[in-house]
């Protein structure tokens, strides 16, 4: 090769790229990438827009003018759309390396070509410019994504071929649904193992073992859009409906611990989950808000023991709630002893986990719980969960814990509350 040719090979992205990451042939408006977490979603779409505003690639309709970069937040499009390891700046050669005019929030190319930055946070901002060509990363977790895409499709007008590309982990919602839909839009999926030659090994063998089988590995790992399950007890909708605010002041706080069937295997884990209750009023005007899923996995039994006692510390909970079919006196022992003054519940299992679970799914389709943020592998559980079993791999340890923490902050205060009192006459 020539000294020139071997400069321009990293940068002839149609060489290296696997073919998920190139646009497909045909006539078509919006490219939607489906991958997994690290599958090089963000690449391939740094890759179009290069190529869109050099038209260097046959299949593509010819050179772009006006763009449009939309991520979730400014700093996501800033930080990872333009500045990261496999943005627009790192794949751009040198001599074609567009400038970031800050005051602007705009990418200007040597050519004249532009590509203004917007927030999902903000889609009233995309009333009025116009584009023809338009990169949109993660649209299925944007906070405003029908109204922000929908705003867009009005900008997308000007050229003779206007196209969108769209990459995004995929989550269960209507307008990722609805776009997959449509006959114009186009499709290329990969699992994150696809790009495992630029991936710690250490991190795919962490995420395989504890997410395998699971709602959650099935759209983060193989990039998979999961449907609701028939039956289901929790759906994603109401889950999403179910968001907390500005924590309340609770009249108590538990620690639930579904310990594991056995003994520090890989594959055993012990769900932790802390739940807040604030009893105001009559039983039907309490309200909860999962706090935290503390849960842990592969530990020794004092592992998750201490798990459970630094939840209890961290949230000041008024007490741990135990099951012990599995380990009967055991588990409060080794509670005992990594915390010897630990107020512990021993709870038994007496009904199966559907029927246990029921009671507690009717308190969030009457809106009394929300939950905190950070607790997607609870809720990828919860999911799961149907009248008629778990229908994923393993057990719902998680959803167990969760089950036993707001049966005694909310199910069974409510059932001591509606029997009759009793006065004896002297």
């Amino acid at each position: 090769m020539q000294p020139g040719e071997r400069l321009a090979l990293p940068f002839l992205f149609d060489f290296w790229a696997h073919d998920h990451q190139l646009p497909p042939e045909g006539d078509w408006r919006t490219w939607v990438i489906l991958g997994g977490r690290g599958a090089g979603k963000t690449r391939a779409g740094a890759e179009w827009v290069r190529s869109m505003v050099e038209g260097a690639r046959p299949r593509d309709p010819g050179k772009c003018k006006r763009l449009a970069l939309i991520g979730e937040t400014f700093d996501q499009v800033r930080e990872v759309m333009i500045y990261g390891d496999s943005g627009i700046m790192a794949c751009s050669p040198p001599d074609r390396k567009p400038k970031w005019v800050a005051s602007r929030r705009c990418l200007v190319w040597p050519n004249g070509a532009e590509a203004m930055c917007f927030s999902a946070f903000d889609p009233e901002s995309l009333r009025g410019p116009q584009f023809d060509g338009a990169w949109v990363d993660e649209l299925a977790k944007w906070p405003k994504a029908r109204e922000t895409w929908d705003m867009l499709q009005f900008g997308l007008r000007l050229g003779a071929d206007p196209r969108a590309c769209v990459t995004t982990t995929p989550r269960n919602v209507d307008v990722v649904k609805e776009l997959l839909a449509l006959p114009s839009t186009v499709v290329t999926r990969a699992p994150t193992e696809a790009n495992r030659a630029h991936l710690a090994s250490s991190f795919l063998a962490e995420v395989r073992a504890r997410y395998e089988g699971t709602r959650l590995g099935m759209q983060e790992l193989d990039g998979v859009l999961v449907d609701e399950v028939d039956g289901a007890l929790w759906t994603s909708e109401m889950l999403e409906g179910a968001r907390a605010g500005r924590l309340p002041e609770f009249t108590r706080i538990v620690v639930a611990v579904d310990p594991p069937a056995g003994s520090g295997r890989k594959s055993d884990a012990c769900g932790i989950v802390v739940v807040g209750v604030v009893q105001r009023g009559a039983p039907q005007e309490w309200r909860a808000v999962v706090l935290e899923d503390s849960s842990v996995q592969g530990v020794s039994p004092t592992g998750w023991a201490q798990a459970a006692v630094q939840a209890h510390e961290r949230w000041k909970a008024d007490r741990v709630v135990a099951e012990v079919n599995q380990g009967g006196e055991m588990v409060e022992t080794v509670l005992r002893q990594v915390a010897p003054l630990l107020p512990v519940r021993k709870v038994h299992a007496t009904r199966d986990k559907t029927t246990r679970a029921e009671p507690v799914a009717a308190l969030y389709e009457q809106g009394r719980v929300a939950h905190c943020a950070g607790l997607a592998t609870l809720e990828s559980q919860m999911c799961l969960m149907t009248q008629t079993g778990f229908a994923g791999s393993g057990s719902p340890d998680r959803v167990d814990a969760l089950v036993w923490a707001l049966t005694d902050l909310m199910i069974e205060p409510a059932r001591r509350w509606q029997l009759p009192n009793v006065r004896t006459l002297p």
